[in-house]
């Protein structure tokens, strides 16, 4: 125990309890997750009010300097979870969070507030239901898997082909199947929090990574279901 105490990185000492219940580790996990969230948007929003977020896409290269940027944040953290610190694995977490708000100050200027707060509140209240039936159900739904990624490799088709045809036809149809794929991993991975919990409860430093790991899926399950209603449902500043 005092080897691992030297670590400046495992600085919480509090995973390590014997007594860290299932139900604790679930909220750490979603802890961290709306602790991502909260960067994101909140620095979204505060880029938004002060108008730095023209200066930030002034240039046309910018938006694709993120996008890379993110992708390579979120390859990192998963290509070396398991030799890399706990607290680098949380700073790369922050820092993705910190990318994606740059990226959402956008929809702050191309949204109505008030609908992206609306948006917001449906995103949160479907996937808390989601997320709650994969927390108790007792279905195993790693049958899912399968159909989940196949979702995905549609979805990721279907972006591809809207950047050199026009889909708008079929645009609801992409939207709704996104809706329905990311409520779905919601779900899926929450089950796989109580999994990481069962299979590392031996290993404190790797609850703690498999936890910051988890919040990452998590956040990334809510922010494209957030776009994806968004899509759906949102509103336009030129529509009103």
């Amino acid at each position: 125990m005092e080897e691992r105490n030297m670590n400046r990185y495992d600085f919480d000492s509090s995973y390590a309890q014997r007594g860290l219940t299932l139900n604790q580790y679930v909220s750490r996990t979603f802890g961290w997750m709306f602790v991502g969230l909260m960067i994101t948007f909140l620095l979204a929003a505060a880029l938004a009010m002060t108008g730095a977020v023209i200066y930030l896409f002034v240039n046309p290269y910018i938006p694709m300097v993120l996008l890379i940027a993110e992708v390579a944040v979120v390859f990192i953290m998963s290509a070396g979870i398991l030799k890399r610190p706990v607290g680098v694995t949380r700073m790369l977490f922050a820092l993705y969070s910190v990318l994606n708000g740059l990226v959402f100050s956008a929809y702050f200027v191309i949204y109505d507030v008030a609908n992206l707060v609306l948006i917001f509140g449906l995103t949160a209240l479907f996937f808390g239901a989601f997320a709650l039936y994969g927390r108790f159900t007792k279905t195993d739904l790693s049958r899912l898997r399968p159909l989940l990624f196949g979702g995905l490799i549609f979805l990721l088709i279907a972006g591809i082909l809207t950047m050199f045809l026009n889909l708008s036809s079929m645009e609801r149809i992409i939207c709704m199947v996104g809706i329905v794929v990311f409520l779905c991993f919601t779900a899926y991975d929450v089950q796989k929090i109580k999994a990481n919990y069962e299979y590392f409860c031996g290993d404190t430093v790797m609850l703690q990574k498999a936890s910051i790991y988890s919040a990452l899926q998590l956040y990334l399950d809510f922010i494209n279901l957030f776009l994806y209603l968004l899509r759906f449902l949102g509103r336009g500043r030129s529509s009103r």
